[in-house]
Formats: C-alpha cells, sequence, structure tokens
C-alpha cells in the first residue's frame, strides 16, 4: 500500500511539472492552428470528397459511409481525443493537452464552417470549385500550415503522429514508414469504399503537399548549412571566418586515416547565401582543405 501511495505522488508531481510547462502563447498558436487546419479541409478537400491522410482522412471517410448525424467534427473529436490519452505516458502532460487542446479547435471550427457559417460546403470548393487538383494542392498546403503549427508549438493535431511512436519500433519500422503505410492503406479502402481511384490518387498529391509544407513550417524555408572544415590551418581559417562572417567555428582535434597527420575540423554554420563566400576563404588559406556541408534544420542557443 506505501509503495503504491509512493508510485501515484510521484506520478502526481511529474505530472504537475509537466503542466508548469504549458504557456498562453502556445494555446493560442495551437488555437489558430486548428482553425487554420478546419479551414483547408473544409473548403478544399471535404466538399469534393477528397481526403486527407491519417486520422483526419479516416474520418472524412467515415462521414461518407455512416448516418448523417455522424459528421466529420465528430469523427475527429472521437477518434483523436482517446489516441492521445493512450499516448499520455509515452508523449508526457503537456504534449498531451496542446494536442487535445489543438483537436478540439481544429473539430469546433469544422462545425462551425460546415453547419453555422453561410458556407456551402456540400458539393464544390466555395474557393476552387470543381477543380480536383487545385483542391488537392491548395488544401494540402493549407492543412499542412496547421499540422506544422501544431508541432512547432508542442502539440500534434493528429493521432496519427502518436500512433505511429508508440507502434513503429515495436514492428521494426520507421515512423515515416509506418504514416506512409497507414496512409497507403486509408487510400486503397477509399478507392475500394467509393469504387473509384480518381479522388484517392489526388488525395496522394494532398498527402505529399501537405508532409512538403509541414516540413518548412517545422524546419523553416531557409534552413542553415553545417561546415565541417579538414584542416591543418585552423588557426588562420577561423580567423577569417570570425572577421567574414562576424561569427566564430568550433575546433576538434583529428587525425587524418590514411597520412595519421595532426588535422582540425572546425564546425561553422552558414546559409545557403554565405557558402560559396566560405569555400573562397578556405580554399585561399588552405588548397588542401576538405569541406563536408549538411543541412541544419534548428540552431539552438542555451542561455546560461
Amino acid at each position: 500500500m506505501t509503495a503504491l501511495r509512493d508510485s501515484l505522488r510521484r506520478r502526481w508531481t511529474a505530472l504537475k511539472a509537466s503542466l508548469r510547462e504549458l504557456h498562453a502563447l502556445n494555446f493560442a498558436m495551437l488555437a489558430l492552428a486548428g482553425c487554420v487546419n478546419a479551414f483547408g479541409v473544409t473548403l478544399f478537400l471535404f466538399p469534393v470528397k477528397l481526403y486527407d491522410s491519417g486520422i483526419s482522412g479516416l474520418s472524412m471517410l467515415l462521414d461518407q459511409v455512416t448516418p448523417p448525424y455522424l459528421t466529420l467534427p465528430v469523427f475527429l473529436a472521437a477518434l483523436n481525443v482517446p489516441v492521445f490519452a493512450f499516448g499520455l505516458k509515452r508523449q508526457g502532460a503537456a504534449f498531451t493537452v496542446y494536442s487535445l487542446f489543438a483537436v478540439c479547435c481544429y473539430s469546433l471550427m469544422s462545425y462551425l464552417i460546415m453547419n453555422v457559417l453561410p458556407i456551402n460546403v456540400n458539393f464544390i470548393s466555395p474557393l476552387a470549385g470543381r477543380d480536383l487538383l487545385l483542391c488537392a494542392v491548395f488544401g494540402g498546403a493549407i492543412s499542412g500550415v496547421g499540422s506544422g503549427l501544431t508541432i512547432r508549438f508542442g502539440g500534434a493535431i493528429d493521432g496519427i503522429d502518436v500512433i505511429s511512436v508508440v507502434f513503429a519500433k515495436k514492428i521494426g519500422v520507421s515512423i515515416g514508414s509506418f504514416v506512409m503505410a497507414f496512409n497507403t492503406v486509408l487510400y486503397t479502402v477509399c478507392g475500394f469504399t467509393i469504387r473509384s481511384w480518381i479522388l484517392p490518387l489526388y488525395s496522394i498529391v494532398t498527402y505529399y503537399v501537405g508532409s512538403r509544407t509541414v516540413d518548412y513550417i517545422v524546419e523553416g524555408f531557409d534552413r542553415a548549412k553545417c561546415a565541417m572544415i579538414v584542416t591543418t590551418k585552423a588557426g588562420e581559417i577561423v580567423s577569417a571566418l570570425s572577421a567574414n562572417f562576424a561569427s566564430s567555428g568550433t575546433i576538434v582535434k583529428a587525425v587524418g586515416g590514411y597520412s595519421r597527420e595532426d588535422k582540425q575540423i572546425i564546425y561553422f554554420i552558414v546559409n545557403r547565401f554565405q557558402i560559396n563566400k566560405l569555400k573562397l576563404l578556405v580554399q585561399h588559406i588552405d588548397a588542401g582543405a576538405f569541406i563536408s556541408l549538411h543541412e541544419v534544420s534548428d540552431i539552438i542557443r542555451s542561455q546560461l
């Protein structure tokens, strides 16, 4: 009994600590993300029967094959809320609260657009008409903005993200492969259900555009580059970099794998417009230097 009480006390303490991480700005941005996602889905995808990805797409399919009182907003909440609650232990309280809030905003705004606001979304898109390609591209891009904002501010707007984190490793596949497999099965079922492959195929365009948009929102449009410079003149190069870029690199000691000579590796961050200038500076000082460039999605500087 004492052990159980201590365990519950520790969990309660951890829960309170996690909830203290919640911020008002995040809730405001998550509300915006839910509205943006609803805008993309209900004004571009739903009217022409295109399908979003993940649980959102499954909810759209269920809306079509179930009685009229079981609508898209109902399925969005009914399917996503249990999934996020299931992932509470693994993802943490703050992530779960943020995600549930975003899903509720998404469901509520979808309901308002479809049932309250004076917008007809029953037959054609109010903005793109019956053009399936326009609906697929803009619906995917706008819903991708909503999903990306949700991730950027600490949550998720579709339960497939939680399902993939929980089960992908157990069955020995990557998270991306799990999500792709889920969507492949979903679009296949949609094709057999509606007895047509045109809409599921266009939905693949929606999925691709949405996933690319999420990447841009989360990681940024102009990704920085990490330059790894292998040289024997690290001091001179770092001085030149500091003078020309107003920032210095990090020097790491190294040994040549073939020559066994002492070398240094300079770790330096530049943007895409500075790459050519970096190459010219390094080659001017050490013509034999080796430069390797890699993309960097986020740069975080800890404040002491």
